[in-house]
């Protein structure tokens, strides 16, 4: 922090955090210490405040989903998938899970927190028995950190289980893709925490999939995605299903 005061020549030059500090009171020195913490002030400068989170970019989304639920509603105590794109692109999914009931309401670029802040109309309203997750990619892409992740995850169990408290809630875990690959590191410590926060708890469990798209040089295999090397192809989804299968039907 410095201050400016007038030179010998009028100009203004700056004055040293030291000189300011050491001319003030003791009640002074706190109350800098606390506006500068309210101001995110630092010796770098201004913390990055986050922008706010835009959750009415999914309403028509979300609002197609009740549309759908009031002409056909979904059955109760069904399996529901819920997620971002890997969710929603999943077409074969009620094939691939025959002859459990499942409820795909997955939306594209969605981060961990729109599923917690839409619980009340795409997961309160079926009453799933189960809930498997797949979401956290598209949160490390647009800037949130691990730990920031990482604790989404938990107010999204937390918000689920204090409606649903004998619902199972499966993390499908993150994997990586050639378009967003240097961000594996994130992806794994992601996982790594996930996995480690549920080990041992009722109603929660881990489905590690990391490894799932890797070939022999673990890289990556490209037969698996489709052109934007972001999302799963047909061949990959049936790898996927492979993986799911055994837990949806146990």
């Amino acid at each position: 922090m410095r201050a400016d005061r007038m030179g010998r020549f009028g100009c203004l030059t700056p004055v040293p955090a030291s000189f300011i500090t050491r001319n003030m009171t003791h009640r002074s020195r706190l109350l800098l210490v606390a506006l500068m913490v309210l101001l995110g002030f630092t010796r770098q400068g201004l913390w990055a405040l986050p922008a706010a989170h835009d959750f009415a970019k999914w309403e028509n989304e979300i609002a197609a989903f009740e549309r759908a639920d009031g002409l056909k509603p979904p059955p109760q105590a069904a399996v529901l998938f819920i997620g971002s794109s890997t969710i929603r692109r999943w077409s074969s999914l009620a094939q691939d899970f025959a002859p459990v009931a499942v409820i795909n309401r997955g939306f594209g670029g969605s981060e961990i927190v729109d599923a917690t802040h839409f619980a009340p109309r795409i997961i309160f309203p079926y009453a799933p028995r189960s809930i498997y997750l797949r979401s956290g990619g598209n949160d490390l892409w647009n800037g949130r950190e691990v730990e920031a992740v990482f604790a989404d995850f938990k107010d999204f169990v937390a918000t689920v289980h204090a409606k649903l408290p004998n619902t199972d809630i499966i993390f499908i875990s993150l994997s990586p893709s050639p378009d967003r690959w240097k961000q594996k590191d994130r992806e794994l410590a992601v996982n790594k925490r996930v996995a480690d926060f549920i080990h041992g708890k009722p109603h929660l469990r881990f489905i590690d999939t990391y490894d799932l798209p890797l070939g022999p040089d673990a890289q990556p295999r490209p037969e698996l995605f489709v052109a934007d090397k972001l999302h799963f192809n047909a061949e990959g989804y049936k790898l996927l299903a492979g993986k799911v299968r055994p837990d949806v039907v146990k």
